[in-house]
């Protein structure tokens, strides 16, 4: 028996907790992975593994089995990292974890360009909106937003991201445009439905100098940031979106900000890893590729955009008054007019004028 070999798969069992997907882990067949780990067991002569039709957990046995030889197995995938790099370069892969709102605008770019110099390493990505437990979760490198990770984990501070609250210029001319809290609950709102708890997410404003979470009714929700922004494009509603993903609309005049004053601080966003010193050379290299990756390619910042924020939302809000003006204007002069005038008007198509009952 290749006893490395059994270890090993022994061990894609435990963190998969699924002989199928060990098996894909692996890169052989699900009887092959059952195969091995019957001839571990009867090498032992111990069950390692408590089977079912729906789950697969560990014997006492198993669990002091796998405390035992995971170190020796992550030391083992290193040494053999370490060699590979030395005559080929990098390889392998690294598992990331990551909040869906960072990942086409830093995760994505900055996988891309950590390949285009090492096209040998593969990536394999979770998006979700909690703190990962790296170790627990054999996760290699987590991004996430907001407070500090755990104290298990070594952060990095690797930017910020504020939340914009904005609407299309079409839905603030329809509706008007909110001047406080009270009257936003008023207008129709998008929302962004969390798909860990399966809720609307509250909004994080504030009010009287303090942070608030506040219930915002949402009458269109989506579980995907720029679902959400198409929708406020599009005139559906009033919404609450990382800046990062409005800022260019924001500049551009399509979207217009709404309640600035009560848009909360920009929260900081974390590249985490587990705090070891042993990782493998494509980790280590990824982790420092990133840092200076990001360095060179920062977020949108709010404080270098208000001027031109401003200036879009005094523009917009001139052009909807010469708009409205402009309305007022004509419906004065057709109401001035004389009839003949009016009834010319009409006849050419300029202004339908209804013509009265006999």
């Amino acid at each position: 028996m290749d006893t490395a070999k059994a270890l090993s798969i022994f061990a894609a069992v435990v963190r998969a907790k699924s002989f199928t997907h060990a098996a894909q882990a692996t890169g052989i067949t699900p009887p092959a992975v059952s195969r091995s780990i019957a001839l571990l067991e009867k090498h032992l002569g111990v069950r390692l593994f408590h089977r079912t039709t729906r789950r697969v957990s560990l014997t006492e046995e198993g669990e002091k089995l796998f405390e035992l030889t995971d170190e020796g197995l992550r030391l083992l995938d290193e040494a053999m990292d370490k060699t590979r790099y030395l005559t080929r370069g990098l390889a392998g892969v690294i598992r990331i974890t990551a909040t869906r709102s960072i990942n086409h605008c830093v995760l994505v770019p900055l996988i891309a360009a950590f390949r285009e110099a090492h096209p040998a390493v593969r990536f394999d990505v979770t998006l979700d909106a909690q703190f990962t437990d790296l170790v627990a979760a054999k996760i290699d490198v987590g991004f996430r937003i907001g407070g500090e990770p755990p104290s298990l984990s070594v952060a990095r501070p690797i930017g910020t991201l504020a939340f914009a609250v904005c609407a299309s210029p079409a839905y603030l001319a329809r509706h008007g445009t909110p001047a406080t809290v009270d009257e936003l609950l008023t207008h129709t709102c998008t929302g962004f439905r969390n798909p860990n708890t399966g809720r609307i997410d509250p909004w994080e404003l504030m009010i009287d100098g303090e942070l608030v979470h506040q219930h915002v009714p949402a009458t269109i929700a989506f579980n995907d940031a720029p679902a959400e922004l198409h929708a406020m494009c599009a005139g559906l509603g009033i919404g609450l979106l990382p800046y990062h993903l409005v800022a260019d609309y924001l500049r551009a005049g399509l979207l217009e900000p709404v309640i600035r004053e009560h848009w909360s601080e920009p929260g900081k966003i974390y590249l985490y890893y587990p705090q070891h010193q042993r990782m493998p050379a494509r980790v280590r290299a990824f982790i420092d590729f990133a840092l200076d990756w990001i360095k060179s390619h920062p977020l949108p910042e709010l404080t270098s955009d208000a001027h031109a924020m401003h200036e879009n939302r005094e523009t917009a809000r001139a052009a909807r008054r010469n708009t409205r003006a402009a309305k007022s204007k004509t419906a004065g002069d057709v109401a001035r007019a004389p009839r003949s005038t009016r009834a010319k008007k009409a006849h050419s198509g300029a202004i339908a004028v209804p013509r009265k009952r006999a």
